[in-house]
């Protein structure tokens, strides 16, 4: 089998990749400007793969300046629109038969709950982008499986949110964000992984799911949880004005999350390997 990757030196791709690897798969890892362009030559590289994975995606979290959102925008949408175009360009028995994406949960509206069903979305720049990036799916041939993860907060030894936040905490200088009251939907890097596996060839995978543990948390019950774990006092809260002031807009992320159910997932019978965050953070800082 022949799996084609975008993102891949991305910390999920990467994860992704070397699961993959030791499945004996074959990957091909799409480089980034080729998804910029001609959609021809992209095609070329996605001829006979069975299965395309789509990661590919700038960070998020920074000031949405004109510029920073032309990037973010074309990153994840032009660039799966350069995909479908090249996927389309290929004669039938060259296409891949199965195409999961990556998205995210900062599609839903913040403070309420979701499950897959739900089409009560935000309004802001970031739902904007997820919603016209799952759209550009729309393009995909009819024969190809399509799949969609709506991803919480990645936790893993070397995730991005995991190497920010503990430093801080082992100073004993941690606390909550904001009021803390705000949803945190997460999910641990290795039942990431085992979702995109999985979805690669189980047919019963297809539309969207949400990609988060089953707990639901805040940021208050975050910040005991890290707090317990690494044995440190967590009373210095982060106000809101100074992430305001650190990210802008982008703050909302930060400071505004829905609650997320994975309704879809647990239908499913999925088997979550860390389904709470005292497991993943017991899994994740036990040797630190």
């Amino acid at each position: 089998m022949k799996v084609g990757l975008t993102g891949a030196n991305g910390y999920i791709g990467q994860n992704i990749n070397h699961a993959l690897r030791l499945m004996g798969v074959e990957v091909i890892a799409i480089d980034r400007h080729l998804l910029y362009g001609h959609h021809l030559k992209l095609a070329k590289e996605l001829a006979n793969t069975h299965t395309i994975i789509n990661l590919a995606g700038a960070p998020i979290l920074k000031r949405w300046t004109k510029k920073n959102k032309t990037i973010i925008y074309n990153s994840r949408v032009s660039t799966t629109r350069n995909l479908c175009k090249a996927i389309n360009a290929l004669p039938r028995e060259k296409r891949p038969t199965n195409f999961i994406s990556a998205s995210a949960i900062g599609i839903y509206r913040p403070a309420i709950r979701h499950d897959e069903t739900s089409s009560k979305y935000a309004n802001h720049f970031a739902a904007r982008v997820i919603d016209d990036w799952e759209d550009a799916l729309a393009e995909l041939p009819d024969t190809v499986r399509k799949t969609i993860f709506r991803i919480g907060v990645v936790l893993g030894k070397d995730s991005q949110f995991i190497q920010q936040v503990v430093p801080v905490f082992k100073l004993g200088l941690g606390g909550k964000l904001g009021s803390g009251s705000q949803a945190f939907p997460f999910i641990h890097i290795d039942d990431l992984v085992s979702a995109f596996t999985q979805a690669i060839t189980d047919d019963s995978f297809f539309g969207i799911y949400n990609l988060v543990a089953p707990q639901q948390i805040n940021n208050k019950d975050l910040t005991k949880a890290l707090g317990k774990q690494l044995n440190r006092p967590t009373l210095i809260p982060v106000p809101g004005f100074l992430l305001h002031f650190i990210f802008g807009q982008a703050s909302t992320l930060i400071l505004e999350n829905p609650v997320v159910i994975p309704r879809r997932l647990k239908t499913k019978g999925f088997n979550f390997q860390h389904p709470t965050i005292e497991n993943c953070l017991e899994n994740i800082l036990s040797n630190n």
